[in-house]
């Protein structure tokens, strides 16, 4: 059964990646870079909470986020080595059929980091803006799609990775949502 599943998830993965044109391949390299949208995500958040919640606790919920996004990396991490699942990158055995993009490999792919992270921000965003913005993390869960989907164009990760990834970073969001509040009544109302 995994096994079948796996097979699926190959055919699905070379099915996406071939999608991608070279035309497009600059835009997913830059989608897909840390340094670009993680930075500009960051600096959007920090000012809507600011805007909405004062520096006190703007100061929290940056520390708060700072530590969902070492957890949810960390146990990415945790993840990638237990399982060693090899990157589509790094599989012989459909890298000829498969559009490679990406600068560098790695060598675990499940599950991704990209993803969870990306998700886990939305949530995390997403519902504590959500009195003041209703739509924001609707547009912060399909920014993270946008993100995750990225994986898959430049080949470095198969769906799976990143359904799993996703959804751990759903759950982690939320966990950190959740923490947040109990800090803010904790620390900041009275």
């Amino acid at each position: 059964m995994i096994e079948q599943l796996l097979e699926y998830d190959t055919e699905l993965f070379l099915y996406l990646n071939n999608l991608g044109s070279e035309s497009w391949d600059g835009l997913w390299r830059a989608i897909t870079n840390k340094y670009i949208f993680g930075p500009i995500l960051g600096v959007i958040l920090l000012f809507l909470f600011q805007k909405q919640f004062g520096w006190k606790s703007t100061l929290i919920l940056m520390i708060t986020a700072a530590l969902m996004i070492t957890f949810t990396d960390q146990i990415t991490n945790v993840f990638k080595r237990g399982f060693q699942r090899a990157r589509p990158c790094g599989n012989a055995d459909i890298f000829d059929q498969m559009r490679y993009v990406a600068v560098r490999c790695g060598k675990y792919g499940f599950f991704s980091g990209h993803s969870s992270n990306s998700m886990a921000v939305a949530i995390f965003g997403g519902l504590l803006l959500k009195p003041y913005y209703k739509k924001l993390i609707y547009v912060l869960i399909i920014v993270s799609l946008i993100v995750a989907y990225s994986r898959i164009y430049l080949g470095v990760h198969y769906p799976l990775d990143i359904v799993c990834g996703l959804t751990f970073g759903a759950f982690s969001g939320f966990l950190f949502y959740k923490i947040s509040l109990f800090l803010l009544n904790r620390f900041v109302k009275t």
